[in-house]
This record gives C-alpha cells, sequence and structure tokens, in this order.
C-alpha cells in the first residue's frame, strides 16, 4: 500500500528558504505552475468518506499530470498520512473531459507556482498561491521529514498536520482579507468552498 506522509507549516521568507535548501543539497525537481482540480460526484458521495480523487497538472512546456486517489486522513505520532494512488497521465486536459462525461464535477480548484525539491530522503515543496501565506510542505517518511525540517531552520512547532482551509482560515483571521486558492477565487469568483481544500 502506498502512503502519504506528511506535515505543512508557513514560510516567511520564501527566498531564504529555498536558499537553504539549495545550500545543503536539495535536487532541484519541477518549478511552475501546478493546477490540481478535485473531483467528485454531484452528491459528494467522495468527500463524505473523506475521499479524493484529483487531477494534478503541472503547467510546463509540455502539460504532465497525475491522476490521483487518496483514502482517509490518519493521524499517527504527530503526522498526516493517508493511502495516496497515483498514475501518470499523457495527456490531462483529455482526461478531465473524460472525468466530466462519467458525472464527475470539479469541487475544488487550486492554483499555485511551486518549486520542489528532494532533500535528505524527503520532497520539499514551496507553494505560492494567488493570495496566501507561502506554504512548504515536507513529505517522505518521518526521519526524512524531520531531516529535511531541520535544514529549513524554522521551528518544529510551525509543521502541523493541517489541511490547507485551515491555513485559509488563519491568513483570513489574521488578515482580515479573504485567501484566493485559485486564478477564480484571485477575480472574485467564490463558486467553491476552502472546506473542499
Amino acid at each position: 500500500m502506498a502512503r502519504e506522509v506528511e506535515l505543512k507549516g508557513i514560510v516567511p521568507n520564501l527566498a531564504v528558504a529555498v536558499a537553504r535548501v539549495t545550500e545543503a543539497g536539495g535536487v532541484p525537481g519541477f518549478a511552475g505552475r501546478l493546477e490540481d482540480r478535485r473531483y467528485d460526484t454531484p452528491d459528494r458521495a467522495l468527500a463524505l468518506r473523506d475521499h479524493v480523487l484529483r487531477l494534478r497538472v503541472y503547467r510546463g512546456e509540455r502539460p504532465d499530470g497525475r491522476l490521483d486517489w487518496k483514502g482517509p486522513t490518519t493521524y499517527v505520532d504527530g503526522y498526516k498520512v493517508r493511502e495516496e494512488h497515483s498514475v501518470t497521465v499523457g495527456d490531462p486536459d483529455e482526461l478531465a473531459t473524460m472525468l466530466e462525461r462519467l458525472g464527475y464535477v470539479v469541487t475544488r480548484e487550486i492554483d499555485r507556482e511551486i518549486r520542489q525539491f528532494t532533500l535528505h530522503g524527503a520532497v520539499v515543496r514551496f507553494e505560492r498561491y494567488p493570495r496566501l501565506d507561502d506554504l512548504v510542505e515536507v513529505e517522505g517518511e518521518p526521519a526524512a521529514i524531520e531531516a529535511a525540517i531541520r535544514t529549513l531552520a524554522l521551528p518544529r512547532a510551525a509543521f502541523t498536520t493541517g489541511r490547507l482551509p485551515d491555513f485559509v482560515r488563519d491568513y483570513e483571521l489574521r488578515t482580515g482579507t479573504r485567501a484566493a486558492l485559485c486564478d477564480r477565487e484571485l477575480a472574485g469568483d467564490y463558486r467553491y468552498s476552502a472546506a473542499d481544500a
């Protein structure tokens, strides 16, 4: 069984954090626009079971995609853990059409610019959303996650098992400004719930 183990935190200074990872030998991965589209049935049958069906598109010279399924969230020893299965997709736009023809609907759009690295056996992904704090997600086995966090030199307590809606809520309470997780929201169209992020 494949599993996703991760923590997420706010990055006060993105340039400094990226420099620390680079200086520590982080191996660069994808850098650019990352688009997530979450799908569900019209009656939200997947969300009711805490399942996620996501089409993730890396927008580069040629769009590259992955279709991901994630099972219910569990928390183990202070880490967020989910069963996860993924397949690569050569034509993500065509797959999106197929999902829609099968009756699935987009329940959430998430757009961001990312820089991804492999460091100490963990994946470190810096995320800049249209309007939200800059975030870093660290994914891997617990020892690798902890080594990467030490390299980032951010307080360990800043990393949580929180979901994206938790970061949205905290940002809005602190700033009094509505967060925008996708281009559509930055333009004022809030058709999706932050709870579905």
